[in-house]
Order: structure tokens, then C-alpha cells, then sequence
């Protein structure tokens, strides 16, 4: 499984939010530009992220964006299901069918486990403590559009 750029970009979102204070609201634009991303692409991200209950839209002239719960709530595997699906490192992970062999291969158990000590580290992760670590938004380069 590779991080899609889809992916990146709502992770990215996630941590700008979880940095504000609680009841802040932020803009769209101001997360394209301090992030790099390219609004219309977040426009779609933000939908499927208010879809999921993650984050939440706020209409007006002072609408925006906020979290839908606190950053300690929120992982970095319920983001990336969210946006890129169920994790599987094999297909044989997700898709009984795909594989008749999956009873003996020895391989198997070794993606099995891999996968599960994967989420269970991600699941670990939370948007509080990405807010808090070394990641910076690039600061002065506008977005492409």
C-alpha cells in the first residue's frame, strides 16, 4: 500500500485543524496556500472528510472549517481508511477468494501479521500529537493551482 497524494493532502488538513484552538474555524484557502494544496483538490478532500465525520463545514461569511471531535479522538488510520480505504498490504488480506493457497502459504501469516501491527501503530497515532510534532506547513509558497 502507498500513501496516495489524496491521502497526504487529508492528513495534512487534519493536523492544520487539530493545531487551532478549540471553536476556531479555518479557511479552505488559507490550509491550499500554508499546505500546499491545491484548493479545488481540497474542496473534494474536505467533502469526504465532513462525509466521514471527521471534520465539519461551516456555512457563511464566516463559514470554514473545524474538527468534528477532539484531535485525541481522531487517529491517523481512521484518516487514511477514510480517504484511501481498508489497508491491506495483499490482496489474500482482503479478498478470501483471491487466493486459494491461503490456508497453507506461509507468506500469508507473515502479511497477516505485518498488516496488524501496522494499523495498530497508526491507530496509535493521534491528530493531538501529530498537532504537536515537527511537521510545519511551507510557510509563504502559494498552492499550485
Amino acid at each position: 500500500m502507498q500513501l496516495t497524494m489524496t491521502g497526504e493532502y487529508a492528513i495534512r488538513t487534519m493536523v492544520h485543524l487539530s493545531r487551532l484552538e478549540p471553536g476556531t474555524i479555518a479557511q479552505i484557502s488559507d490550509i491550499s496556500k500554508k499546505w500546499q494544496i491545491p484548493e479545488k483538490f481540497l474542496r473534494k478532500i474536505v467533502a469526504r472528510l465532513c462525509r466521514a465525520g471527521l471534520i465539519r463545514s461551516h456555512r457563511g461569511v464566516h463559514g470554514g472549517l473545524s474538527l468534528a471531535r477532539p484531535p485525541e479522538q481522531i487517529t491517523l488510520l481512521q484518516v487514511v481508511e477514510q480517504i484511501e480505504g481498508p489497508m491491506a498490504l495483499n490482496r489474500c488480506l482482503v479478498d478470501p477468494d483471491f487466493c486459494p493457497r491461503v490456508t497453507v502459504c506461509s507468506v500469508h501469516d507473515v502479511w497477516d501479521e505485518t498488516q496488524g501491527k501496522l494499523r495498530e501503530f497508526l491507530s496509535s497515532r493521534t491528530f493531538a500529537e501529530l498537532s504537536r510534532q515537527k511537521s510545519e506547513p511551507f510557510a509563504g509558497v502559494a498552492a499550485e493551482a
